[in-house]
C-alpha cells in the first residue's frame, strides 16, 4: 500500500493507522457507523489513538447475538444497522477484539483495553498441540482449515468461524443496500425533473396542461414512496439509513409546506387539494378543489405550483449531489464492499470459511441487480 493510500484510509477507518497484524492487510473497521462521513466530513482518528474498550464490547455483544446464525440460521441481510454490522472490525479480528474474546473464553478479565501487541494476541489465539485436550485437532498445521471450514490452529475456532459468517453476510448486505440506494438516487433524479417541470408552469399554460403536470408529479411521487416502503420499514434493507430517511422526509415536507404561494394568499399545495396521507405517506389530489382553485384564483395556483416545483427540484438535486447524504453513503458502502471482496480469501484462510451468506426475497433481487450493474459497468462499487 502506498503512503497516500494509508493516509486516505486512516481518515475513514478508525484504528487504520495502527493496523499492523499483517503487512499489506487493510481494515474496514467502522467504515460505516451509521453514518460517519455521510454529512460530508470523513471520519478522522487522532494520531496515536487506540481502539476503545467500547468497540470491543460492541463486537462481543454482536457476536453473542449472532452465534445462532453462524450455526445455521443466517442473520437477516437487511435487519442490522450499520453501527451493528461494522462492529465486526476486521482489524479487531487479528488484534484487539479476538484477544479480548480469547481472554473471555479463558475466564480471564478484560485484559485488553485495545493496547495488546499483535504478537501477544496471536500467541493467545494460535493454539499449540497441547490444546488437543480441549477438542482441538493437534495434528492441524497452523492456519490449516478442517473439513468443516474451521481453523483448528486458533484457540477458539468457533468464535472465529462465527465472525467470518458475519463478514460473509455483511458483504451481501452491503451490495443489496448499494443497489437499493442507487435506485433511490435514480428516482430522486426523476422527481427533480418533475419539480423543474412544475416550476416552468406559466400564466400562459393551459388548465389541461397544468392538471396533467400535477397528476404526473403525484403519480411519480407515489411510485417513489411505494418502491422503497418495504426497504425503509423496520428490518428493511434501508431501515435506519440516514440517506434514505432524510430523502423521504425532505420531499414530504416540500409537499406539506404552507409557504408555497404565500405571496398570493395561498397556503401551499393543500389549498389546491393536494395532500399527504399520514398513514401511507402517499399523495392525493382532490380534483374538485384543484379545479375550483385553478379557476377562482389562477394566479395563486400558478404561483404555488411554481414555488413548490422550484423547492422540490432544489431539494432533490441537493440530496443526489456529490458530497451529500446519498453520494457519501454509496462511497462508503463501495469501499467496504471492495475491501471485503478483496480480502475474503485471506480472511477465510485465517478465521475459517464461515457460513455462506444467505440472500432471499428482496435482498436476493437487489443483490442480483448489483451484480448485473457491476458486470455491465466493469467497475468496482467504489
Amino acid at each position: 500500500m502506498t503512503s497516500s493510500q494509508h493516509h486516505r484510509f486512516a481518515g475513514i477507518v478508525p484504528g487504520w493507522a495502527h493496523r499492523s497484524a499483517r503487512p499489506g492487510t487493510r481494515s474496514v473497521s467502522c467504515m460505516l457507523n451509521d453514518i460517519p462521513g455521510e454529512q460530508g466530513s470523513p471520519l478522522s482518528v487522532p494520531k496515536g489513538a487506540e481502539m476503545s474498550t467500547n468497540s470491543i464490547s460492541s463486537l462481543n455483544a454482536l457476536l453473542n447475538q449472532t452465534k445462532t446464525a453462524a450455526k445455521g440460521t443466517s442473520t437477516s441481510a437487511g435487519g442490522s444497522s450499520f453501527a451493528e454490522s461494522m462492529a465486526i472490525s476486521l482489524a479487531s479480528f487479528e488484534a484487539q477484539t479476538l484477544g479480548s474474546l480469547a481472554g473471555s473464553a479463558l475466564g480471564g478479565s478484560s485484559q485488553s483495553s485495545g493496547t495488546d501487541s499483535v504478537g501477544s494476541l496471536l500467541s493467545i489465539l494460535k493454539g499449540s498441540a497441547t490444546a488437543a485436550s480441549s477438542g482441538v485437532d493437534a495434528s492441524a498445521a497452523p492456519g490449516a482449515l478442517s473439513p468443516t471450514g474451521r481453523n483448528t490452529a486458533l484457540f477458539d475456532p468457533e468464535s472465529a468461524y462465527s465472525m467470518m459468517s458475519l463478514i460473509n453476510q455483511t458483504g451481501v448486505t452491503y451490495k443489496a443496500q448499494y443497489s437499493e440506494l442507487s435506485e433511490m438516487r435514480s428516482y430522486l433524479g426523476g422527481l427533480q425533473k418533475q419539480g423543474e417541470s412544475l416550476a416552468g408552469i406559466g400564466a400562459d399554460s393551459s388548465d389541461a396542461g397544468i392538471t396533467a403536470q400535477v397528476q404526473s408529479f403525484v403519480s411519480d411521487y407515489n411510485a417513489w414512496v411505494k418502491r422503497f416502503d418495504d426497504d425503509m420499514a423496520q428490518g428493511g434493507m434501508l431501515a435506519g439509513t440516514q440517506a434514505a430517511q432524510v430523502s423521504r422526509y425532505e420531499l414530504e415536507q416540500d409537499v406539506k409546506s404552507i409557504f408555497n404561494g404565500a405571496s398570493e394568499g395561498m397556503r401551499g399545495l393543500r389549498d389546491l387539494g393536494i395532500s399527504i396521507d399520514e398513514q401511507t405517506g402517499l399523495a392525493s389530489i382532490d380534483s374538485a378543489k384543484f379545479n375550483a382553485t385553478l379557476t377562482g384564483n389562477r394566479s395563486g395556483a400558478v404561483a404555488t405550483l411554481q414555488q413548490f416545483g422550484s423547492n422540490l427540484a432544489d431539494s432533490a438535486g441537493l440530496l443526489v449531489s456529490d458530497g451529500n447524504f446519498i453520494a457519501n453513503r454509496l462511497n462508503n458502502l463501495g469501499k467496504a464492499i471492495d475491501y471485503i471482496d478483496s480480502n475474503t480469501t485471506s480472511l477465510q484462510a485465517e478465521f475459517g470459511t464461515g457460513d455462506p451468506a444467505q440472500a432471499t426475497g428482496a435482498v436476493a433481487q437487489a443483490l442480483a441487480a448489483y451484480e448485473r450493474n457491476r458486470a455491465t459497468s466493469g467497475k468496482s462499487a467504489a
